[in-house]
């Protein structure tokens, strides 16, 4: 059988490197991106998100992932692509990731068992993110991401979280919580949804973001999320389920008043 082609994955790394410059990197100042290669060719970006709180901060794989899941593509991954080459932590995430096994091959591609003599699918361009609106209010949006919540992968918790985060000009993003085996590796559905955003390129347009927890009628975000909130969308409206009741609005700073902003911590001038 054929090996992968290697003008595919030289392909992917180029783009990859061309998609380092939407990182978020105030902190560390080391760029970098990822892609995850779907099985019809489309691709699916990541970028590094750094967070003030630095254990926070989201790698450039765990982006990717964590967006081809909310894209309901997880069946569909066939290829990792690093811009730069892979870290420890890289390969564990990997290692960990529930569902299919994938092979390092170079230092920068992990390929999925099945496929790790099958000539990969040839590129043809990121795939379209966004979902179609169900209607124009909060309540419908809010239903909306309630029903997204299917697609979270939690196979530790069974607790499914879905959001839609929703930029200036109406269209919008899913996100969903991402479990792994290793519980620090986890991304909640509200991170993934900003950082599908930053891989996008669309990250200065952001204007609500709807929450549901299917099965806690009070749900709200975890304190992981609401220091990303104030972090990276602090401007946004945030509107959460309560099922048969109203939404419930709110701010990122109302959420997490004297938020630590890292403003002391220097920046790097890259």
């Amino acid at each position: 059988m054929p090996v992968p082609s290697s003008r595919t994955l030289d392909v992917l790394r180029a783009q990859a490197t061309a998609l380092e410059e939407r990182a978020h990197v105030p902190f560390s100042g080391a760029p970098s991106a990822a892609l995850v290669l779907l099985d019809d060719g489309h691709w699916v970006p990541g970028v590094r998100v750094d967070s003030a709180a630095f254990s926070l901060s989201l790698s450039a794989l765990m982006n990717a992932v964590t967006t081809a899941v909310a894209l309901d593509r997880t069946e569909a991954m066939v290829a990792f692509v690093l811009s730069t080459g892979a870290r420890p932590a890289d390969r564990q995430y990997v290692d960990g990731f529930p569902g299919a096994s994938f092979d390092s091959g170079p230092d920068d591609v992990f390929i999925r068992s099945d496929w790790r003599r099958a000539r990969l699918p040839s590129p043809i361009g990121p795939l379209d993110p966004f979902v179609a609106a169900d209607g124009p209010r909060p309540a419908d949006r809010v239903a909306q991401a309630r029903a997204m919540a299917h697609r979270a992968l939690t196979p530790a918790s069974d607790f499914p979280v879905g959001t839609l985060l929703e930029i200036a000009d109406g269209r919008l993003l899913p996100g969903v919580n991402v479990e792994h085996d290793d519980w620090s590796r986890i991304l909640c559905a509200e991170r993934n949804a900003l950082g599908t955003a930053r891989a996008y390129g669309i990250a200065d347009a952001l204007r609500a973001l709807y929450l549901s927890c299917p099965l806690d009628a009070n749900g709200t975000p975890c304190g992981a999320c609401r220091q990303w909130l104030v972090e990276l969308a602090p401007d946004i409206t945030l509107w959460m389920d309560r099922n048969g009741s109203p939404p419930e609005e709110h701010t990122p700073h109302a959420l997490l008043p004297g938020s630590f902003s890292g403003q002391a911590i220097p920046r790097s001038t890259l």
